[in-house]
């Protein structure tokens, strides 16, 4: 049966541009790349086609495929990360940043969002804020590994999509329960995007009518004294 908007899938991919490998779910080719990192989870992502989960050129290739399928595809700016706009290069006085900027540092600049340093000259700090890979053709290879129709793993497909994590997850009777782990409430990307989460597992889930994230805190042991 072909894939539609609205269908969870398993999906492996490998995006590159000019050759050079940016993003792929193969722990393997991660590491050749040099793009490997420790605190990713790689293997096939879960993704609802039609939903942007991928960018625009290879979310809207899924549609018509069927499970097994293994093509390549390649993507403009416009369906890719966008043109780049000059008007989203800008400079600021060093003194505005509270540590020493540094060229190629990723910087937050609050009416302007998260940006790169490209230069510094003198007392002023050069910051891109277009996206990376914006202005570039892109080009994928991908396989759909299968279709998920199970309610309880698309909703861990979410989780792990948007906040990079494998959580302990239960679904019983229209009734979703999320596990939290210690220490959770300081990570940023789940501070960010857990109402994403919540928003899609109603929006795009049939029969989930409750979601619950729960934190157990317990008492810790205390040390007996030892008598002397």
């Amino acid at each position: 049966m072909a894939i539609k908007e609205g269908d969870f899938i398993k999906l492996s991919y490998t995006g590159s541009t000019a050759g050079r490998i940016f993003d792929t779910t193969d722990e393997d080719e991660a590491k050749k790349a040099g793009i490997h990192s420790g605190n990713a989870l790689y293997g096939p992502v879960t993704v609802c086609v039609g939903s942007r989960h991928v960018i625009v050129g290879l979310d809207e290739d899924l549609v018509g495929r069927k499970t097994g399928y293994k093509g390549s595809i390649t993507v403009p700016p416009e369906k890719g990360f966008g043109e780049r706009d000059p008007k989203r290069v800008q400079s600021f006085p060093k003194n505005k940043f509270k540590d020493k900027p540094v060229r190629g540092q990723a910087i937050k600049v609050d009416e302007m969002g998260e940006g790169t340093v490209v230069d510094v000259i003198g007392a002023r700090v050069i910051v891109d804020f277009n996206p990376p890979l914006a202005g570039m053709t892109l080009d994928y290879e991908y396989t759909i590994e299968e279709v998920v129709k199970d309610p309880l793993e698309q909703f861990r497909g979410l989780i792990r999509l948007y906040a990079g994590r494998d959580l302990e997850t239960s679904l019983d009777d229209g009734k979703v329960m999320v596990t939290l782990p210690p220490g959770i409430t300081y990570d940023r990307r789940w501070l960010l995007w857990r109402g994403r989460i919540i928003h899609e597992g109603f929006e795009q889930i049939k029969g989930i009518e409750e979601i619950s994230l729960v934190e157990t805190f317990k008492k810790p042991d205390k040390k007996e004294e030892k008598e002397e």
